[in-house]
């Protein structure tokens, strides 16, 4: 089933502020809470559809991405079905977003699942470097990155052989409740508990490994599935493939910016691509069937007899695929007539008594478009 447009799902306009986007999200978010609709599969969907659509629009780059490519440039990576496809499980959607709710439900965004924190790890970038027949056929990336992943001798809680004992403070809520009487009536808010940074557990000693962070760095190696047609300087992002956060925390995300290298011989536009294509004087008066480089093969093309520097040619369907699948661009050929710079006492004979001959001479008709005229083709 095709994923509806995120503007749609939240209510709002597209270009909606980050408070207009929030109050939205909090709205369906309420309106769709599992705490309100207990077994009503329905309602976990469109609460699940919110905070999806919530996670691309409140993402400056994602939002970017979206607005631009629309959900195919979000593939490959991040919360709305990208390079894992498996999204976000509800404690996620808890985690990442509680602080969205105040005390809508008890002071905490998971209300009933009692307001414990899961901190979320940092995010990691790398760069990698793609050809052009990678672009246009799409490609799997194995890279090695350094990462942060959960310390194995304490269990990553960063306690001593994983001991940890409840919070003295919130006994192990994770939340400080306060009760302020207001002209209103009684009011209840909850604040993270700073003993225990909202995890409802201390440690008494500390890990001797990871020094009590309950994490520690290692190299890992991530799998990243890059759609066709990306273009350089995109970013796509890998769900859970960053740092690990402590404690069972939530892992960040692993942001891919695309770098497009040079080819030898074809140069991008978009979807289109270019081939600077140099002939003869002796072709270009002859005609000739010279071979043309294409990303996947070499191909052969007629050139007629009497063809002028700066003519055009289209190879349909012979460029770059769409990252949004909308159909592949061509490639195109600019005939570069070569004139011979140095000439020996026939050739410069030949030439001498030609050039007073009213073939030699120049006589553009309709049919020989200027370079203006060309270049708006180019662009049609």
């Amino acid at each position: 089933m095709a994923k509806r447009d995120y503007y749609e799902v939240l209510g709002v306009a597209k270009g909606a502020t980050d408070k207009e986007l929030k109050k939205a999200y909090r709205k369906l978010a309420i309106k769709f809470h599992p705490d309100k609709n207990p077994d009503d599969k329905g309602a976990e969907a469109k609460f699940k559809e919110a905070a999806e659509a919530y996670e691309v629009l409140n993402n400056p780059d994602k939002r970017a991405r979206y607005d631009q490519y629309g959900h195919a440039g979000l593939e490959g990576g991040g919360f709305g079905g990208g390079f894992g496809g498996g999204g976000m499980n509800m404690d996620d959607i808890f985690s990442q977003f509680g602080d969205i709710f105040g005390s809508a439900f008890g002071g905490g965004f998971g209300g009933s699942r009692g307001g414990r924190r899961r901190s979320r790890g940092s995010n990691l970038r790398v760069r990698v470097k793609l050809t052009l027949d990678e672009i246009a056929n799409g490609v799997e990336k194995k890279i090695k990155i350094q990462k942060n992943v959960g310390c194995d001798d304490c269990n990553a809680t960063g306690a001593e052989n994983g001991n940890l004992s409840t919070c003295q403070q919130c006994n192990g809520s994770g939340q400080m409740v306060q009760v302020v009487n207001t002209p209103l009536g009684r009011m209840q808010t909850s604040t993270t508990c700073n003993a225990c940074n909202g995890q409802g557990e201390t440690a008494t000693s500390a890990c001797g490994t990871c020094s009590g962070q309950g994490v520690v760095k290692k190299a890992d190696e991530v799998s990243i599935k890059i759609p066709a047609g990306v273009e350089d300087g995109m970013q796509l992002s890998v769900s859970g493939k960053g740092n690990v956060a402590p404690r069972g925390g939530i892992a960040g995300d692993l942001i891919v910016l695309i770098e497009e290298l040079p080819h030898e011989f074809l140069k991008r536009d978009g979807k289109n691509l270019h081939y600077d294509l140099y002939i003869s004087y002796s072709d270009a008066v002859l005609g000739a069937n010279p071979e043309i480089q294409t990303i996947s093969s070499k191909v052969k093309i007629k050139l007629d007899a009497g063809i002028q520097s700066g003519k055009i040619l289209r190879l349909r369907g012979k460029g770059l695929p769409s990252v949004e699948s909308y159909g592949t661009g061509d490639l195109l050929i600019h005939v570069n007539v070569w004139t011979p710079q140095e000439l020996d006492k026939e050739q410069r004979k030949f030439f001498e008594a030609s050039k007073d001959k009213d073939n030699f001479k120049p006589d553009p008709d309709k049919n020989n478009k200027s370079f203006f005229d060309k270049v708006k083709e180019m662009f049609q």
